[in-house]
């Protein structure tokens, strides 16, 4: 099939008026610049620019047309350039990743980050980032079209975040937190990754509370009389939501148990008992747990073990992986879901949960 009948006839009035304002040289460069040299001897009826030094009336129509042709060619290869905020929704995905590869990397991390791009997220909220650097989470972010990102602090359980939109306002708090607090900006929504005490239930209280401290002192934004804010990541806690589920588990305090004998530092139990203090101190303050309030009739699905740890005893199904949102948020939520699966159930011993929501107007 010829160029001309791929693109059909073309129109050359658009390029009329403005034909004679350049000279035969000029035409040529304009044109050779434009297209492949063999579309133009097509169009030119099998001469080539080069060597020609007048333009008679017919050429000059068929250079017109071959201008034209290049208009219409590059307008349709040239990739649009999106303004990087002006998608309506967000869809964020939290995921706690195991000791950042280290254990089981391979064909671990290299599915993880093929899954993480399948999803095509606009925000990723990621905790126990060990190992990683700055430029290491930035060349994973990368992989999955994220150009932004940020790092809570190089040792020990990082948590980090990464985001197609810009990253604002980054905030590193690493006081009275047992893996430090990460927070930023990013479209008008506040972030706050999080990563609590994983064998103390006091302490995840506490962390609660240095949490709403941190929240009331965010700084002003145009435009909103109260924050709008996500936390996301892992509680390493019990919601109140889930607690006959709990209740109907005849392993999981038995389980805790042995861990706390085990371990002398380690409060998991309240007398004996689960404890629900970190996370009904979350709901306290009025955030809304989503996957629980877009759960419906469905049941219960936890985020902790997965399969990939069932060579080691880690107890039986429970939700430690929570994404809250301030109430001003909670009706922009379109869906709210743990995302588990054959895939996920070996991408680490978490599962990770997502969440869509819109985009307020700033």
């Amino acid at each position: 099939m010829t160029l001309t009948a791929q693109m059909g006839r073309v129109d050359t009035q658009p390029l009329a008026a403005f034909t004679p304002q350049l000279n035969s040289s000029q035409l040529r460069s304009a044109v050779e610049k434009a297209i492949p040299p063999a579309a133009c001897r097509h169009l030119l009826g099998g001469r080539r620019l080069t060597g020609m030094k007048t333009t008679s009336s017919t050429c000059v129509r068929r250079l017109i047309a071959c201008v034209s042709v290049a208009f219409c060619v590059a307008a349709l290869s040239t990739p649009v350039t999106a303004v990087e905020d002006d998608s309506k929704e967000l869809t964020l995905i939290t995921h706690n990743v195991w000791y950042g590869f280290t254990k089981k990397p391979e064909p671990r991390y290299r599915e993880w980050r093929a899954w993480m791009s399948s999803q095509a997220p606009d925000v990723v909220c990621l905790q126990e980032l060990n190992g990683y650097t700055p430029e290491k989470l930035a060349a994973d972010a990368a992989s999955w079209g994220h150009p932004h990102s940020a790092l809570l602090k190089e040792d020990g359980f990082p948590t980090g975040i990464t985001s197609r939109l810009p990253i604002e306002d980054v905030r590193r708090v690493r006081e009275g937190f047992h893996h430090g607090l990460l927070r930023c900006r990013i479209a008008g929504i506040w972030l706050f990754v999080i990563h609590f005490h994983p064998s103390n239930y006091a302490h995840r209280i506490t962390e609660a509370g240095l949490l709403a401290d941190e929240i009331a002192a965010l700084p002003a934004l145009e435009g909103q009389l109260t924050p709008k804010i996500v936390l996301a990541g892992d509680f390493n806690g019990f919601s109140p939501i889930d607690k006959p589920t709990y209740d109907a588990d005849p392993l999981l305090e038995p389980f805790f148990t042995r861990l706390d004998a085990k371990n002398p530092q380690a409060r998991n139990l309240n007398n004996g008992r689960l404890d629900y203090g970190g996370v009904e101190a979350i709901l306290a303050q009025g955030f809304v747990d989503i996957v629980a309030d877009h759960r419906g009739d469905r049941p219960f699905v936890g985020t902790f073990p997965t399969p990939l740890v069932a060579d080691e005893d880690h107890g039986t199904d429970r939700r430690l992986d929570y994404i809250f949102v301030s109430p001003n948020l909670k009706e922009t939520v379109s869906r709210a879901l743990i995302l588990r699966d054959d895939t996920t159930e070996m991408l680490s011993d978490h599962i990770p949960v997502m969440a869509t929501l819109r985009l307020p107007n700033r």
